[in-house]
């Protein structure tokens, strides 16, 4: 037991003084009364609501329990070893810490081990359950005598812990990692000493190193050259021949005693090489759509010359392992079972980031009657996109992100009015947030620099006294603002809003190292491969996190802020965030290889991962719907990694079904959404089926039946092609792939997928290739068109010479509507791309016109019928003058046909492809359109007589 500890009052620490860094800029941060500036932005530093809570009343200081050693700078929290530095529950000891493939705990004279092998598991198979291998202490380590009142942690690296015991007379400083199968202790005062639970079964004890069994688990101490172990009452005791260090190892399961002493022997290699540091490297390759992590160690020789060490890797590493190879036997864990490698000072894994979009691209609902069905339903939001349920940070996210998807998909099939009501609400949203004008006190963000963090009030779900859930809430606000920031990159600039973001974005998962107000990475778990959401930690099971998806929809987040602002090292820490949680989901959450959950649980999925196991089970439901949907939402492009095993989709769904008893009631659109990754046609069915459904908080009808309409149309997730382009994915339906990117800059791409398959993407655009062929999206440069582009009316007036409107004709002229007529443009056989070719040529002569700004808007019929990888282009050309030179040339982008009978609209918001010259009044002027192929085998019909059309920015 541990013993009681008395609560102490703490004073509150008053405000030190800060700076802060953004683009490049030392920006001051202000006395505690004051707001601090960021750019047109700004954070208060005045407490406005609760604040972090520890023990009793002593949250103002966690420095508290740290030692003098302890690095300098934010703390950080929301780690597995979080409760020895936060005491949120216990003021001297932590909770069990499950660091894999040992747990420990800490007590007032040493530190216990725990390598439990056996899960506990309660619940059924069909309705709430769990696993746990809770701790189950083997041994404590200490030093005789040991009775210390509190445990300070004296230092910390990316996945190790250094906790510290005094009482005046002695000291022990141990250090515990992840994945080490190592503990290594320093100590002064009095004899290291190990007590077993029961007789110790000893099986070796040769000089400096003693291997005996408790429980059914081997462990080895290793003293100082020189010294001995002495076993005694169940106690193991060695003087260290007054050298004041020792190791103790867990040693895999064996199944004989020869290949335990030789894994002993190789351990005890390396048992004096401490490990004293541990750092995370990572690499994005966008050409080869590569991430290469490596995990390094740094080791201290007690004695001897060995620099190397031993370490045990969680699946989702041994499984993306390179340049090594893990031996066996193996460990068994909360995880699954961990490999070894032995003589190691790093290891790296190499896996491939498969990519994300802002949305999916509109194949299937872009005509016809499934775009009335689309357009109807985008107009229903149009007086609040954002639906929000809540003013703190949590709903305000939700809303933010309801908005953004339909801004995103009103782009797509040019409702800009839709369009421009959910950015209207994502920007004053966002600004409100941004500004801490003097007395605000909601809708506001605060600094704290006793515990390093940004919060946000009204804060919600313990985000402002247990700091959990800042990845959760923060990242609806930067996809938000990342797609924003495409259509306002001027809002997003660091001298307005981008200084914001950021700090959102490193109060949650740090990208920077040596950043003096935030920690490194937060919220995410280096070595486990994921977030956790406790601030403190401070359970029994150790830390927890079930929305393991809307940790992703941070990590996705970043991604697409960093690549729309050109901020490479915030895109790249998104995909290192985005590429291992992803693995680790497959591992963890789901179990996709069944390998990893006991066999007896009984579940395809869990709704929380635990430090000792998993949960199907929710904080807030036992609904099997929102235990399984807990980990779908939000359905986005940057969560497409749920579609990346079809088969176990439909298993996932199968088990929601059967646990149920039937089809779901509740948060039907995003279980459908899911499914749609696996069984598209019947989620189109399900959806089509049920009209009178109601959505999730977090969704609007129009995007559930976007998702699942183009979904039914591009098929599945192809996971055996990638781009080098992060906003960039495939899919493929029957055979045929479909090649999506998203373009969100004001420069035209090429995007090259592994394949060798290309797509060009014009600026501010979506473009597909492959099965489909379609363009849309917001305009060149991420300005929103401001031309309607409907097709006009045939009962247009008869035009004038003089007018600006003017038809394509039969013959080449370009003047007053006529009859309906059809042309052909030859096919391009080649890429024409930029110049015309066997061109069809319409011209207007005689023109007097004056000029009246803005842009030249045209729309043109096109149909390239069922033809495959045909593309139209357009050029049109001003002579003011008639003199035969050309003062104005403008060449639009190529407008790729789909393979479906029927007219497409090829209008202006494809953007120029080039433009030369300016633009001026029309004296005696000439115009002349030129149509030709760009790309493609197939000849392209255009309307023309009434139907194609070309308006001049002239009166």
């Amino acid at each position: 037991m541990k013993p009681p500890v008395p609560h102490r009052r703490w004073a509150l620490a008053a405000a030190t003084a800060l700076a802060l860094v953004v683009g490049g800029l030392t920006i001051p941060v202000t006395r505690a009364a004051e707001a601090a500036p960021v750019g047109a932005g700004s954070y208060t530093t005045t407490p406005v609501g609760a604040l972090p809570s520890g023990c009793g009343a002593m949250s103002s200081n966690p420095r508290q329990f740290a030692t003098a050693n302890a690095p300098a700078g934010p703390i950080p929290t929301n780690d597995w070893w979080s409760s020895l530095l936060w005491k949120r529950t216990d003021c001297s000891f932590s909770e069990p810490l499950h660091a894999h493939p040992i747990s420990y705990d800490t007590f007032g004279d040493g530190l216990g081990f725990s390598a439990n092998s056996t899960p506990a598991i309660s619940g059924t198979a069909t309705g709430v359950g769990e696993f746990h291998y809770p701790y189950v202490q083997d041994i404590r380590v200490g030093v005789a005598g040991l009775a210390a009142p509190l445990v300070k942690v004296d230092g910390w690296t990316d996945w190790t812990v250094s906790p510290h015991w005094s009482d005046g007379t002695r000291t022990m400083r141990a250090t515990i990692g992840h994945g080490l199968p190592f503990a290594y202790f320093q100590t002064t005062g009095g004899n290291a000493q190990i007590s077993t639970a029961g007789t110790p079964d000893v099986w070796s004890n040769s000089g400096a190193t003693i291997g005996f069994r408790v429980n059914g688990h081997d462990y080895v101490g290793f003293a100082p050259s020189g010294a001995s172990w002495t076993v005694a009452s169940g106690r193991i005791s060695s003087t260290l021949a007054g050298r004041g260090y020792f190791s103790v190892a867990l040693l895999p399961p064996t199944s004989s005693a020869t290949e335990r002493a030789a894994l002993a022997a190789t351990y005890g290699q390396y048992a004096h090489a401490h490990v004293t540091g541990t750092q995370l490297s990572y690499a994005y390759n966008p050409a080869t759509s590569g991430l290469t992590t490596t995990y390094a160690f740094t080791t201290t020789a007690r004695e001897g010359t060995a620099t190397q060490t031993v370490v045990s890797l969680y699946p989702h590493q041994w499984k993306s392992l390179s340049g090594s190879t893990a031996i066996t036997p193996t460990y068994p864990s909360a995880r699954g079972r961990m490999k070894v490698l032995t003589g190691v000072n790093q290891f790296r894994t190499a896996m491939k980031f498969q990519g994300i979009l802002p949305e999916l691209p509109a194949v299937g609902d872009g005509t016809g009657g499934d775009l009335s069905t689309l357009t109807g339903q985008l107009a229903a939001t149009r007086a609040n996109p954002m639906d929000q349920r809540g003013n703190d940070t949590y709903w305000t996210g939700k809303g933010l992100g309801r908005a953004a998807r339909i801004a995103e998909i009103a782009d797509q099939v040019n409702d800009t009015t839709t369009r421009d009501s959910a950015l209207n609400a994502i920007r004053s949203t966002l600004t409100d947030w941004f500004t801490a004008s003097s007395g605000k006190t909601s809708r506001v963000f605060y600094y704290d620099n006793n515990w390093g963090t940004l919060i946000g009030y009204p804060a919600s779900y313990g985000s402002d006294q247990e700091l959990n859930d800042h990845h959760f809430h923060y990242g609806y606000y930067i996809a938000a603002a990342a797609t924003l920031a495409k259509f306002d990159p001027a809002w997003a600039a660091t001298s307005r809003y981008g200084g914001m973001v950021d700090l959102l974005i490193r109060d949650a998962n740090n990208y920077r190292r040596g950043d003096t107000q935030f920690p490194y990475l937060r919220d995410f778990d280096i070595y486990a491969g994921h977030d956790w959401a406790s601030g403190h930690g401070s359970f029994g099971s150790g830390n927890n996190q079930e929305s393991s998806s809307e940790g992703m929809n941070f990590a996705s987040a970043l991604i697409q802020w960093g690549q729309t602002t050109g901020n490479t090292a915030i895109r790249d820490a998104g995909v290192f965030l985005y590429t291992t949680q992803a693995a680790a989901i497959q591992e963890y959450w789901f179990d996709v290889s069944d390998q990893n959950f006991p066999a007896a649980f009984g579940h395809s999925t869990v709704g929380m991962v635990w430090g000792d196991g998993g949960a199907y089970a929710t904080w807030f439901s036992g609904e099997p719907e929102m235990i399984q949907g807990i980990n779908l939402l939000p359905v986005t492009g940057g969560h497409l990694y749920l579609g990346n095993n079809p088969a176990y989709v439909r298993t996932n769904y199968a088990e929601l079904v059967r646990n149920n008893g039937g089809q779901p009631t509740v948060w039907q659109d995003i279980l459908w959404q899911f499914q749609a990754l696996g069984d598209p046609d019947a989620a189109l069915a399900n959806l089509r089926a049920n009209p009178g459904y109601t959505p999730e908080e977090g969704e609007s009808r129009a995007h559930t039946f976007h998702w699942i309409r183009n979904l039914a149309a591009l098929g599945n997730v192809d996971t055996t092609v990638t781009g080098n382009h992060p906003l960039s994915a495939v899919f493929s339906r029957n055979g045929a792939r479909t090649y999506v990117a998203s373009n969100p800059t004001a420069t035209p791409i090429t995007v090259t997928f592994s394949n060798g398959t290309t797509l060009a993407v014009g600026a501010g655009k979506t473009a597909t290739t492959g099965a489909y062929t379609w363009s849309g999206g917001n305009a060149a440069g991420g300005v929103p068109p401001t031309t309607p582009t409907d097709p006009p009316p045939t009962t247009d007036p008869p035009t004038t010479p003089g007018t600006p409107t003017r038809y394509l004709l039969p013959g080449g002229g370009l003047g007053a509507a006529g009859s309906a007529a059809t042309t052909t443009v030859a096919a391009a056989n080649g890429n024409h791309d930029g110049t015309p070719t066997n061109a069809q040529v319409f011209t207007a002569t005689g023109l007097n016109l004056a000029y009246a700004g803005g842009q030249t808007a045209f729309d043109l019929f096109v149909d390239a019928g069922t033809a495959v990888g045909n593309g139209v282009q357009v050029r049109i050309s001003y002579d003011l003058t008639g003199n035969g030179s050309w003062d104005r040339v403008e060449t639009g982008r190529y407008f790729a046909t789909d393979p479906v009978t029927g007219y497409e609209h090829y209008t202006q918001s494809a953007g120029l492809s080039s433009a030369t010259g300016t633009l001026g009044a029309l004296s005696n002027g000439r115009v002349r359109v030129e149509v030709w192929s760009a790309i493609g085998n197939n000849p392209t019909t255009v309307g023309i007589g009434n139907q194609s059309v070309l308006r001049l920015p002239y009166s």
